[in-house]
């Protein structure tokens, strides 16, 4: 009888489940404070500071617990714009969680561990644009026949 055959599993799903558990050793309750951290505050506050930990407080009433300490990492020379911002920060935090998680931030100054921009793609070769465009002469909206036309270019280079 035949086994069987196992699909390798992606890298995701093998690394996520250590991922989750070294940030939840840091206090993170969700992995994705840190892996969606500009989408939460930002563009602006992500450039120039980053999440390092939650400490949470122990618990005195089941009922109410209190909200954790979020700690920053920050840039020296932005790090008073930072704390100016803090209650910003605050509130699009707990608006990520959707309850009051974050009540306070702690600023740590030190440099941010910096991570390569992604390139832009490269745009699609006119030549390719200019002969699906031309193969799409029923479509009477002219932008809107040459964003299909663009699409297509792209989508045939991938």
């Amino acid at each position: 009888m035949n086994k069987p055959r196992s699909l390798p599993k992606p890298l995701s799903q093998l690394v996520g489940k250590t991922i989750a558990d070294a940030l939840a050793r840091q206090g993170f309750a969700s992995t994705g404070v840190v892996t969606h951290w500009p989408e939460i505050v930002g563009p602006e506050i992500a450039d120039h500071a980053e999440p390092m930990r939650m400490i949470w407080p122990r618990r005195v009433h089941e009922d109410d617990p209190d909200p954790a300490t979020l700690v920053l990492r920050v840039e020296g020379p932005v790090a008073l714009e930072i704390q100016h911002l803090s209650g910003v920060i605050i509130e699009k935090v707990n608006r990520f969680f959707g309850f009051r998680a974050v009540g306070r931030i702690q600023i740590r100054q030190a440099p941010l561990a910096r991570r390569e921009k992604k390139k832009p793609p490269p745009a699609p070769d006119p030549e390719v644009v200019a002969r699906l465009a031309a193969g799409l002469g029923d479509i009477a909206d002219e932008g809107l026949r040459d964003a299909l036309a663009r699409l297509g270019a792209t989508l045939k280079r991938t």
